[in-house]
């Protein structure tokens, strides 16, 4: 696993915060996939949660807030979204996301609970969302790239 010691000391925050908060949380995204061996090189920490959990982890980390949370909506997604910046890392939020599909309608938000894994790293256990959930997510967000680098790790083509 290759991920930069200032990524280990993020998580290190977070999980000492949240590990016994009552939220259900995961990471997501390109750290998410790093944790699980994917070989790539995470920018920011993507947390996924539901709605109240978004509200939640923004009251358990009032000093790093850079953008409160509310709800937005893009052309493709939307969510209870904030923005945290923790020893300089960007870490977004995301409560109860949302997918629009291809018939325009949205998908239900996206239970976390139910796709989730714990990784060890550093002494902590992390939970992820698993690789064939992202595989999928990236799919109906048109994120081909993205969607290519999970297909191949999870057929063994590392």
């Amino acid at each position: 696993m290759n991920i930069d010691r200032i990524f280990i000391d993020v998580l290190h925050e977070i999980h000492k915060r949240l590990k016994n908060s009552g939220v259900n949380w995961a990471v997501t995204g390109s750290l998410g996939f790093a944790l699980q061996g994917v070989r790539v090189h995470p920018h920011d920490v993507d947390i996924q949660t539901d709605e109240e959990g978004a509200y939640r982890i923004e009251s358990i980390f009032p000093e790093f807030v850079v953008e409160k949370v509310s709800y937005r909506s893009s052309e493709r997604i939307r969510s209870h979204f904030g923005v945290l910046n923790i020893h300089g890392i960007r870490v977004e939020i995301m409560g109860d996301l949302q997918k629009k599909l291809e018939n325009g309608t949205w998908e239900p938000p996206v239970d976390v609970s139910r796709y989730k894994r714990f990784v060890e790293i550093d002494g902590m256990e992390i939970p992820v969302l698993s690789l064939e959930y992202e595989y999928q997510a990236y799919l109906k967000l048109g994120r081909m790239e993205k969607a290519e680098i999970l297909r191949k790790f999870l057929n063994g083509q590392k």
